[in-house]
């Protein structure tokens, strides 16, 4: 095999792996923008807002909690980093109170024990909602996550589809020197 022919089949073989990596990069670039703009919309229907600075709702946080919650202080939560924030320096520090250091599957078994208590059944109520909505904002984190993990991986699909497409080029140039210079 001559050094031309094997130029086009490296080059051809290139071309083929850039445009799977560029239609790649599409694919991932479009899932990123997907997630990222459910995660946002869906966000944003429940219409929830972090605690002004110095409100009752930040002083009652330990430090490291309120110091998390104080970057968002008084923002509409629509993406993932503050559902996160939310869920696990407001929310869960709020159901640790409510239900003085107890899982919802303990005050549960405890209800159940004594049906009659009518302030544990309150409890588990509240925690169970509590935890249900903490669960669904850590969902759209992961989501978001998701969606930046694909963002990137759509650029490096791009950089590199882009790279071997130029090489490709390049081979076939090569290729055509080759001829004419026999």
């Amino acid at each position: 095999m001559n050094r031309a022919t094997l130029d086009k089949l490296i080059s051809t073989s290139g071309l083929v792996i850039a445009i799977v990596l560029l239609m790649t990069a599409g694919g991932l670039g479009y899932a990123h923008h997907f997630i990222h703009s459910q995660v946002h919309d869906q966000l944003a229907v429940e219409k929830i807002t972090f605690p002004a600075v110095g409100s009752a709702g930040i002083a009652a946080l330990p430090p490291a909690d309120a110091k998390a919650v104080s970057k968002y202080a008084g923002q509409q939560l629509l993406t993932g980093a503050q559902a996160e924030t939310f869920a696990d320096h407001y929310i869960a520090v709020h159901l640790k109170k409510i239900g003085g250091d107890k899982t919802y599957s303990e005050l549960s078994t405890a209800s159940i024990a004594d049906p009659s208590d009518a302030t544990l059944a309150k409890q588990v109520q509240t925690v169970f909602q509590g935890e249900t909505l903490r669960g669904l904002l850590l969902n759209a984190y992961a989501f978001d996550t998701m969606a930046t993990v694909a963002g990137m991986a759509a650029l490096g699909a791009l950089v590199a589809g882009i790279i071997l497409l130029v090489l490709a080029t390049l081979g076939y140039y090569h290729a055509g020197r080759i001829k004419k210079q026999r």
